[in-house]
C-alpha cells in the first residue's frame, strides 16, 4: 500500500501536479521512494530474525546453566553420601578389632553373611556410629556381620556394611569392608556396593 501511495505521488509530481513546481525530480527519486519503502520491510524481517536467533541461543545457554547446576548439585550429594558411608566403615572397622579378642558367644555361621540385603534386618541390628553427619538427611550405619571361613578355621572374619546419605534419604552410597583376623594379623577386603539392596 506505501509503494502505491509513493508511486501516485511521483506521477503527481511527474505530471505536473501538487503545486505543479516538482518536475525536475524525475523517475530516479520516485524510483527511490518505492525503493526505500520495500527496504523496510526487509529490514524488518532481519531485525526479527536477529531476535529470535538472540532469543534461542539465550534459551539454550539457560538450560545448559541449569543442567551444570543440577549435575554440581548430584556429585555434591554423591560425596556427601559418600564420606558419610567411609567414615562410619572406619569407626565399625576400629569396635570390631578393639573387640576381635573377645571370643564369640555364639558359634559363628559360615558363608558370607546376606543380612546386610534385608531392610528390616539391616535397620534391626544396624548400629549408628555417627549421631549426624553435618549436612545429610540421616545419620549413617552400619551394620556388623560375624563368620566363619571354611577354610581358614582360626580365623573370624567380619562383614562390615554402612550406608551413608546425602541430602535427601534416597541418595545413599553403601560400602563394605570384610575383615578377617587370625593369629594377631588384620586383612582387609573393601568395596563398593554398586547398588542399592533394598
Amino acid at each position: 500500500m506505501r509503494r502505491d501511495a509513493a508511486m501516485q505521488r511521483c506521477r503527481a509530481y511527474q505530471i505536473g501536479g501538487a503545486g505543479g513546481t516538482a518536475k525536475h525530480l524525475g523517475k530516479r527519486n520516485c524510483r527511490g521512494g518505492a525503493r526505500r519503502s520495500d527496504q523496510r520491510g526487509v529490514v524488518l524481517a532481519i531485525v526479527l530474525l536477529i531476535s529470535v536467533m538472540m532469543l534461542a541461543t539465550s534459551a539454550i545457554w539457560f538450560e545448559t546453566s541449569l543442567a551444570a547446576a543440577r549435575a554440581a548439585t548430584n556429585v555434591r550429594d554423591y560425596l556427601q553420601a559418600f564420606h558419610a558411608a567411609d567414615s562410619a566403615l572406619t569407626l565399625c572397622e576400629r569396635s570390631v578389632l578393639s573387640a576381635s579378642g573377645d571370643a564369640p558367644g555364639t558359634p559363628l555361621p559360615s558363608g558370607e553373611p546376606a543380612q546386610w540385603r534385608l531392610e528390616t534386618a539391616f535397620d534391626a541390628a544396624a548400629i549408628t556410629p555417627i549421631a549426624q553427619w553435618p549436612g545429610s538427611a540421616r545419620a549413617p550405619q552400619c551394620l556388623i556381620e560375624p563368620w566363619r571361613l571354611t577354610n581358614r578355621p582360626n580365623a573370624t572374619a567380619y562383614l562390615l556394611t554402612a550406608r551413608g546419605f546425602g541430602q535427601s534419604s534416597e541418595s545413599q552410597v553403601w560400602l563394605q569392608m570384610a575383615v578377617v583376623t587370625e593369629d594377631g594379623t588384620v586383612e582387609r577386603h573393601w568395596r563398593r556396593v554398586a547398588a542399592r539392596p533394598f
